[in-house]
């Protein structure tokens, strides 16, 4: 679309448009809503005679107002064309613009173009209402429960894409609903379930003031509802169990019926109301089970052995359709609880090395049995066990004292590694059946911190290249001390470790000991670190001595000055020389000079250029190695960038070179090749590639023309200045030759003055064109000028011409008005073989008034 706009505004500078698109500009219609492929224009291309092979670029769309894809050119016939519609969008009256103007371009064989504008008006037609909501995607279905009175169910929504006011209806007539103007659903009756037809369908139609419509069906159904109260048919109200029942027991099953009458059975739902924790009920079979622990003893039970159940049964969990019975469950009491403990898990503190006897625990002060019976209420302590139980004793089964038979120290071989005794003690009763409860209890030995951390070493040694990564491992250091449990011990660095850049530039992880540095290190200004560590287990505290070597490592590449030169060159330098007398000078902080290897890596076509020497000195000489030939096309660059690297491998063997490390400095060169005044410079027939911009005017970009016209007038007013500043000076240099002196000056005997020349050297254009080459553009053939770099498109069969030069001469005089030389008058034409050039022809001396014929530059290719 960019190439075409850009061919356009070519051919508008360029004159060259025409009147190619009959027909348009033109102004056409077409309906909203009309499918790809749908005419909307037809308009011709005339052609010019010259143009014998049709068209160039067939017309297209090249830009539309808005922008849009929705119009497209097809042929129709010889030279004639259609605007058709894509499809794509679908035009719509409603949401898009009404309005688009379609740039159309076209170019026949000659180059002549032409650009018109096609307005395209969407037109508005009449289209059917359209549903919107649940209505649109699907059949709605409406749910309505039996006895709900008369009242609006449901509401339809529709739209016109006009935005006309519609109006809706119901079919069939004849059914319990109606439908308001506006869309509102509503029932006009209470529906009976056992009565009524449980489903209607109702058509809803809309309808636009144009006649069109639009049907959709809504589903009525009618929900079926339980009003009728369920009755229980067991006559049984009392039951009687003994306690410590297990879950699950079955107490009694309870039994109801619904009298509602339906196609199936209605289901019931049973549920206890009273507060109850010992009892459920089977919500769908009425069995009612034991689910908790019913103790006779304790309270309430202990004084109330009754209890009292509401039992409801109900047609839904949320129905208000329900009855309630009342039932009594009598609780018959057993001898069956053992003693108990509160509580019954203990858990005790001792430190290593505490005395044998030490008294632990009384278990008689946290033991009862809640039996009513003295009987059954008196009870032991027995069965002390556990693992190294014997470190511990009861004194007697009635007082349940535990206290401690021998010390304990967790550094010993046989207590190591335990830290807590678990014990069991049984508590039971003396009376039948004997039933009994376990005491648990865990004794704590806490740990005394007796010794000191250890070092594995009393010092520590690690060997670090310098180039190694900020943030790597470079080795560990480890502490323990005897104390079980092991103590944790944390490592920090109390000293050493820092420079005068970097405070810190190890550290160590406070958990595992492992040594990383923060900075990187550097051989050449640090070559040991001595850090000293501390371990610590939070009351004692040993250090360590950690040495830490930097290995040298060829981390440093090699600096050079200069690091960048530029500089120019004759084309006919002979070879061996060392141009411009360059030489380049580098230094590496970790290798020898011996080490550099001068190569140029890039850039040195033909090879022209090479260092001296090429290895094993810090310092190296530019030097032409081959010679230039640019007349036989062996070389066709006049700039040639050169990068040079300077590595410091040049002492290392093939095999090292694999496996050390090399750093390489580099140095760029910029070396301009200048012609000698008689070099042709042969041109490459190449191409050009030519960008293409859209370029649409746009009312807000009012100040382009003006800032175009505005320079255009400067432009002019400097040329105008230039051209009377010019006139002016040759006006000063050169007066014009009066009769009066015509005649010699003779040569006085007066003091000479001194004498300043001015000499300028001009060219005369229309012989100076001393080279050609050929237009990329145009294929055409072209004369230049190497010094000026004037040019003129090249007439068959015409020789090449050597240009001539103008000298001017302007000899200052003094206050008499007279030269300091007689023989030299100004302006005056001397043919002298002194100032002759070996190249040129005789220069002209100017007269007064000189014709100057000048060449009009060509326009730069």
């Amino acid at each position: 679309m960019k190439s075409m706009l850009l061919l356009i505004l070519l051919g508008v500078v360029s004159g060259r448009r025409t009147q190619l698109l009959k027909g348009l500009p033109a102004t056409s219609a077409v309906e909203e809503n009309a499918p790809a492929g749908v005419s909307v224009y037809t308009f011709n291309v005339t052609l010019s005679p010259l143009s014998s092979e049709g068209v160039a670029i067939l017309p297209i769309i090249v830009n539309s107002n808005p922008l849009t894809e929705a119009f497209d050119i097809e042929p129709k016939g010889d030279l004639e064309y259609r605007v058709v519609t894509t499809g794509n969008p679908v035009l719509d009256y409603e949401t898009m613009p009404k309005s688009f103007d379609l740039q159309i371009f076209v170019e026949d064989t000659t180059g002549r173009t032409d650009l018109n504008i096609l307005t395209v008006q969407v037109t508005d037609i009449n289209e059917h209402p359209i549903f919107r909501g649940n209505m649109a995607v699907q059949t709605v279905t409406v749910y309505v429960l039996e006895g709900t009175p008369p009242e609006r169910i449901y509401q339809v929504d529709a739209a016109d894409p006009e935005n006309a006011e519609l109006k809706y209806s119901l079919l069939p007539a004849p059914v319990p609903f109606l439908v308001s103007e506006s869309g509102t659903i509503f029932s006009t009756k209470e529906f009976d379930y056992e009565k009524d037809p449980h489903c209607y369908f109702l058509n809803i139609t809309v309808t636009d003031p144009g006649g069109l419509k639009s049907t959709k069906t809504v589903n009525i159904n009618i929900i079926n509802i339980n009003d009728e109260r369920p009755y229980f048919t067991t006559k049984q109200k009392i039951y009687r169990i003994p306690e410590e029942q297990s879950p699950g027991t079955v107490v009694a099953n309870i039994t109801a019926e619904d009298p509602d009458e339906d196609d199936s059975p209605s289901r019931l739902f049973y549920s206890i109301q009273s507060s109850n924790r010992y009892f459920s009920i089977n919500p769908s079979t009425g069995v009612l089970r034991v689910t908790g622990r019913i103790d006779r003893d304790a309270l309430p039970l202990r004084l109330h052995p009754n209890i009292s159940l509401i039992v409801r049964v109900q047609d839904s969990p949320s129905s208000s359709h329900f009855s309630e019975m009342e039932i009594t469950i009598i609780i018959d009491d057993v001898n069956d609880n053992p003693p108990e403990c509160s509580p019954s898990t203990f858990r005790k503190e001792a430190n290593e090395n505490m005395t044998a006897g030490t008294f632990l625990l009384d278990l008689s002060n946290y033991c009862k049995d809640i039996d009513v019976d003295s009987s059954n209420n008196h009870f032991n302590f027995t069965g002390l066990s556990g693992f190294r139980s014997n470190n511990f004793a009861l004194q007697s089964t009635v007082s349940g004292r535990l206290v401690m038979t021998e010390s304990i120290d967790l550094e010993n071989p046989a207590n190591l590694g335990v830290e807590v005794y678990s014990l069991t003690v049984r508590v039971q009763d003396i009376a039948w059946p004997n039933y009994s409860n376990i005491i648990y209890i865990y004794i704590k030995i806490k740990p005394v911190n007796e010794f000191f951390p250890v070092f594995s070493n009393l010092s520590y040694e690690f060997n670090v290249p310098e180039i190694t990564k900020v943030g790597s491992s470079i080795g560990r250091v480890n502490a323990r001390d005897k104390d079980w449990p092991h103590s944790v011990i944390t490592y920090s660095i109390v000293a050493g470790g820092g420079t005068r850049d970097y405070t810190n530039i190890f550290w160590i992880s406070p958990t595992k000991g492992d040594l990383k540095i923060l900075a990187r290190l550097d051989y050449e200004t640090t070559q040991k670190h001595i850090l000293t560590v501390q371990a610590s287990d939070q009351e004692k505290t040993a250090t360590a001595s950690v040495i830490v070597n930097v290995l040298d490592v060829n981390d440093e590449e090699p600096v050079c000055s200069p690091n960048f030169y530029s500089f120019e060159i004759p084309v006919s330098l002979a070879v061996g020389t060392n141009i411009n007398g360059f030489r380049i000078e580098c230094r590496d902080r970790d290798s020898d000079p011996r080490s550099f290897r001068y190569v140029i890596n890039e850039g040195n076509v033909n090879n022209h250029f090479t260092f001296s020497p090429s290895a094993g000195s810090s310092t190296s000489q530019l030097i032409l190695a081959s010679k230039f030939d640019y007349e036989n096309g062996l070389d066709r660059n006049w700039i040639y960038r050169l990068r040079v690297y300077i590595t410091d491998d040049n002492l290392l063997s093939a095999r090292d070179k694999t496996t050390h490390l090399i750093k390489t400095g580099t140095v760029t060169l910029s070396i301009r090749v200048v012609p000698s005044p008689t070099t042709v410079i042969t041109t490459t027939p190449g191409f050009t590639i030519v960008t293409k911009r859209e370029n649409v005017y746009s009312e807000s970009a009012w100040y382009v023309p003006f800032v175009i016209t505005l320079g255009s007038l400067l432009l002019l007013g400097l040329l105008g200045y230039l051209g009377f500043l010019l006139a002016t000076w040759f006006r000063t240099c050169c007066p014009p030759a009066h009769k009066t002196d015509s005649t010699p000056l003779m040569n006085g005997p007066e003091k000479k003055k001194s004498k300043k020349e001015v000499v300028v050297t001009m060219t005369r254009l229309n012989t100076v064109f001393d080279g050609e080459a050929r237009d990329p553009v145009t294929g055409k053939m072209y004369e230049f000028n190497t010094w000026s770099g004037a040019r003129r498109w090249k007439k068959s069969n015409e020789p090449l011409r050597p240009a001539p030069t103008v000298q001017v001469t302007s000899n200052a005089t003094d206050d008499s008005g007279q030269g300091t030389d007689g023989a030299e008058a100004p302006c005056k034409k001397e043919p002298s073989e002194k100032r002759k050039e070996p190249t040129a022809e005789p220069r002209q001396i100017l007269t007064s008034s000189p014709k100057m014929n000048t060449a009009l530059p060509l326009s730069q290719p």
